[in-house]
C-alpha cells in the first residue's frame, strides 16, 4: 500500500514538473512583445498596451520582458497549485466512496465487501448478411455481493435506515452500485462536447459506464462516438424507418422517433445490460464537475422513498438571477418532472415501459396517471446545461430561458452530506412551515426598491391560473403548467430568488391538489 502511494506521488510530481517545463518552453517561444503574430494578426492589446516592453528605437527591453515572463509563470504556478489541491480533495472523496463498500458487523470480526466486476471489452454492433447492423449482447459490470451477504429486502431496509440516521455517506447497497450514463444521440457531431465533459469528470469507468445510444444512422456522428474507443459503449437503434402517424402529426415525426428510441435504449440498459438504475442525458447536455457525485449521493434516497420517482440535475428556473450562488448544496423536491439529466430505477421502468407513449414522452411523464403524486429531486443550481438550440422542438424556450441557465462550477461533496431531509415525512413539514411563515407581500412591494427590508424570504400568493401566469411573468420565472403543475413546483409552490431575496410563489394555505384544467 505504501509503495502504491509512493508511486502515485512520484507520478503526480513528474506530471507537475513536466507540465510547468512545457509551460516555460511555450512562454519563451512566444513571438516578441508588440510584434505581429505569424497569422498576420497583432498580439492582444495593440502596440500602445504592450509598448512598455520596448526601449528607445523600438528595441525590446529585456529586463521588462523577463519580469513579465516571471509574472506569467507565477500566475500559472498558482493555477496549477489550485488544481492540485482540487484533485487531492476529490481523490480523498473517491477513496472514501470505495471504502464505504466495506461494512464491519457490530461487535464482530466479520467483514463483508461489495465487489464490482471489471467490465469486459464491449463489442460494437456487427452487420448481418443484409448489411443491417445488429446489436450483439453486451454485458456491463454489475455489483456482486460476497458470500453471506443479506437479502435484497434486508438491504433495502438498511438503506432507508442509513439515509435517515447517518450524518455522512450512506453505507447501504447504493454505496457501490453501478450507475450507467445513457447518452441519447442522433445526428449532432457536437455530442463530443457532452462526452468530453462526462469522461473528464467521471471518477470511475467501472462504476459509471457510458452507453451512447444512437438513432438516425448519421455517419459523422457515429465516427465521433467511435473515436472514444472503449471509453464508451456505442449501440445503434436498429429501426430507422418512418413511423405511420395521423396526417396532422406528420410535422411531429421527430417526436415519434425520439419516443421509440428512448424505449429501445432503456430496454437495452435494463434488460440486455441487466442494470438496476440509469442516468439519462442527451447529446446536447454539458455536465457539472459534481454531476456524478450528485447522483451517487441521491441514489439511496430515490431507492428508499416510494414517494419519489426520479432525480434530476435540472432546475427549470435556474437562470443566474433566480438562484442563490452561495447555496450550491441546496436541493428540493418537485412535483414537476424536470428531465434533462435524470435518474430512473429499473422498477420504475418496468411500470412505465408497457404503456410508454408513441410520442411526446416527457409531457406524458407529467400526466397524473404516470406521476401518481410522486416527486423528483432537483438542485438549486443545475448540474446540466443544454447547448442544443437546433432540434425537433425548433429552439422552443431556448432563446428565452434555456441559454441563460446557470451551470454549477463548485464541487459539492454530496456523499458526505446528510440528505435525509429530502425524505417526504421530514421534508413536507419543514417546507410548509417555511413557506407559510414567510410574510405575505404584494408583487409591487417586491418590485419597488426599498419597500422591503432584510434578507428574509417573502411569499406572493396566487389563486387562479391567470394570476399565477401574471405573477410568474412579472417575476421572471417560467409561467407554463403541465397537467396543472408549474415548473419546479412542489405542493403548488415555486421557490426562487428575486433581486437577491428568496420568494415563494404559492397558493393559499391548505393546498391539497393540482387542478389539471389549468394546463
Amino acid at each position: 500500500m505504501v509503495r502504491k502511494k509512493g508511486s502515485l506521488i512520484l507520478c503526480g510530481a513528474f506530471l507537475f514538473v513536466a507540465w510547468n517545463a512545457l509551460l516555460l518552453l511555450y512562454l519563451w517561444g512566444r513571438p516578441p512583445i508588440g510584434r505581429p503574430a505569424e497569422g498576420g494578426g497583432a498580439e492582444p492589446g495593440g502596440q500602445e498596451e504592450w509598448g512598455l516592453g520596448r526601449g528607445k528605437g523600438g528595441r525590446v527591453n529585456l529586463a521588462g520582458e523577463v519580469i513579465r515572463l516571471a509574472e506569467e509563470v507565477e500566475v500559472q504556478l498558482e493555477t496549477q497549485k489550485k488544481l492540485l489541491k482540487q484533485i487531492e480533495s476529490h481523490r480523498a472523496v473517491w477513496a472514501r466512496q470505495k471504502d464505504v463498500g466495506k461494512r464491519e458487523v457490530d461487535g464482530g470480526k466479520e467483514v463483508h465487501e461489495v465487489v464490482v466486476q471489471q467490465p469486459p471489452k464491449t463489442p460494437l454492433p456487427a452487420k448481418n448478411s443484409a448489411g443491417v447492423k445488429e446489436q450483439e449482447e453486451v454485458r456491463l459490470p454489475a455489483p456482486t455481493a460476497a458470500p453471506g451477504s443479506k437479502s435484497d429486502q434486508q438491504q433495502a431496509m438498511e438503506t432507508k435506515e442509513d439515509v435517515t440516521n447517518t450524518k455522512g455517506p450512506a453505507t447501504g447497497p447504493g454505496a457501490q452500485v453501478v450507475i450507467p450514463i445513457l447518452v441519447i444521440a442522433c445526428d449532432r457531431v457536437t455530442v463530443k462536447r457532452s462526452l468530453d465533459r462526462l469522461i473528464q469528470f467521471r471518477p470511475s469507468p467501472e462504476l459509471y459506464p457510458i452507453i451512447v445510444s444512437q438513432d438516425c444512422g448519421h455517419a459523422d456522428t457515429a465516427r465521433v462516438i467511435g473515436s472514444y474507443g472503449d471509453q464508451v459503449t456505442h449501440i445503434r437503434q436498429p429501426d430507422l424507418s418512418d413511423i405511420r402517424v395521423r396526417p396532422e402529426h406528420r410535422k411531429f415525426q421527430g417526436y415519434y422517433k425520439i419516443a421509440r428510441h428512448y424505449r429501445w435504449a432503456l430496454n437495452q440498459v435494463f434488460n440486455t445490460f441487466s442494470q438496476s438504475t440509469v442516468v439519462i442525458v442527451e447529446d446536447d447536455l454539458e455536465v457539472a464537475p459534481d454531476f456524478f457525485e450528485y447522483f451517487r449521493a441521491l441514489y439511496p434516497i430515490l431507492h428508499s422513498d416510494p414517494s419519489l420517482w426520479c432525480v434530476s440535475a435540472w432546475n427549470d428556473n435556474g437562470r443566474d438571477a433566480l438562484v442563490d450562488p452561495s447555496r450550491a448544496e441546496l436541493l428540493y423536491r418537485t412535483d414537476f418532472f424536470p428531465g434533462l439529466g435524470w435518474m430512473l430505477l429499473k422498477e420504475m421502468w418496468e411500470e412505465l415501459e408497457p404503456k410508454w407513449p408513441s410520442a411526446f414522452w416527457d409531457d406524458w411523464m407529467r400526466q397524473p396517471e404516470q406521476r401518481k403524486d410522486r416527486s423528483c429531486i432537483r438542485p438549486e443550481i443545475s448540474r446540466t446545461i443544454t447547448f442544443g438550440r437546433k432540434g425537433v422542438s425548433l429552439g422552443q424556450f431556448f432563446d428565452q430561458y434555456l441559454r441563460y441557465i446557470k451551470l454549477n462550477t463548485e464541487f459539492v461533496p454530496f456523499t458526505k452530506h446528510n440528505l435525509s431531509y429530502l425524505l417526504k415525512e421530514k421534508y413536507d413539514e419543514k417546507f410548509v412551515k417555511e413557506v407559510y411563515d414567510a410574510p405575505l407581500v404584494k408583487i409591487e412591494e417586491l418590485q419597488q426598491t426599498g419597500a422591503l427590508r432584510g434578507p428574509r424570504p417573502y411569499r406572493v400568493q396566487y389563486s387562479s391560473r391567470d394570476s399565477f401566469k401574471v405573477f410568474a411573468r412579472n417575476l421572471g420565472v417560467m409561467d407554463d403548467l403541465k397537467s396543472g403543475v408549474p415548473r419546479t413546483g412542489y405542493r403548488g409552490v415555486v421557490s426562487f430568488l428575486y433581486r437577491g431575496r428568496r420568494v415563494f410563489l404559492a397558493p393559499p394555505p391548505g393546498w391539497t391538489h393540482y387542478d389539471t384544467s389549468w394546463s
